[in-house]
């Protein structure tokens, strides 16, 4: 099977087009006329996994490992030391980012992991109506996400509305009308701002909120790998947080 054969199938799913400017999703790692034997589904690469993966493979990844542009490559980064590593093993990488955030990601952590009605109000912010304490919402979050600690900003002590956005979605505050917003990486100020603007924030984690792109990929593309006898393999990326 040939990478350009599972891109194409991918593009069709989730349109590369549609990723942010300052994004870098697509083939990262590889050529598309390439030939793979085994695939990988992954949040991340880090070093300890594409260590273990077998060459002449190709790994899904949501986070594309380049972003800026390279000048050197080195091993005291951690982008050019992985590189290196795919590079001698001839491992292919696609990476899947905004694109399926927008068409697919956002909508399967709200409504399928949270099992809420969440709609899209913008391309990457669903919102939803609930009836729930602050508290009462805090408690369900950590049960559907298996949270076990949650930071939050207190600003409603009834919820009505709430938005979702997985990730890092801080920056989509100005667009945020409903009582609590669900997020990843909230910052000291972002909660201030929030708190200022009576809405309610809960941190559900960057991991934590995406982590759930593995099984989604791996539903979406099944199908498909089967008819062409190939099976992909979720492998877990390390969260580099502990919490203590």
């Amino acid at each position: 099977m040939q990478i350009k054969d599972i891109y194409n199938y991918l593009n069709d799913l989730s349109p590369f087009e549609l990723q942010e400017k300052w994004d870098n999703s697509g083939l990262i790692v590889g050529n598309m006329e390439d030939k793979f034997e085994n695939i990988y589904i992954s949040l991340d690469l880090d070093l300890e996994m594409i260590e273990n993966i077998e060459p002449k493979s190709l790994i899904i990844t949501h986070h594309p490992l380049i972003f800026s542009p390279i000048k050197t490559v080195n091993d005291d980064r951690y982008a050019t030391k992985l590189l290196k590593i795919l590079i001698k093993k001839d491992i292919a990488l696609i990476s899947m980012h905004t694109n399926i955030d927008k068409t697919h990601l956002n909508s399967y952590v709200g409504n399928d992991i949270l099992g809420l009605n969440f709609e899209k109000s913008d391309d990457f912010v669903l919102t939803t109506k609930v009836d729930m304490s602050f508290e009462e919402l805090q408690e369900y979050i950590k049960k559907k996400l298996g949270i076990t600690t949650l930071k939050v900003t207190d600003s409603t002590k009834k919820i009505k509305t709430l938005s979702l956005t997985t990730g890092s979605g801080m920056s989509l505050l100005p667009y945020i009308k409903t009582d609590c917003f669900l997020t990843g990486d909230i910052k000291y100020h972002e909660a201030m701002e929030a708190k200022a603007l009576g809405i309610s924030l809960i941190d559900i984690g960057h991991f934590e909120s995406e982590i759930h792109f593995c099984t989604l990929l791996e539903g979406l593309i099944q199908d498909y790998l089967k008819k062409n006898n190939k099976t992909a393999i979720i492998v877990a990326s390390q969260n580099p947080f502990e919490y203590k």
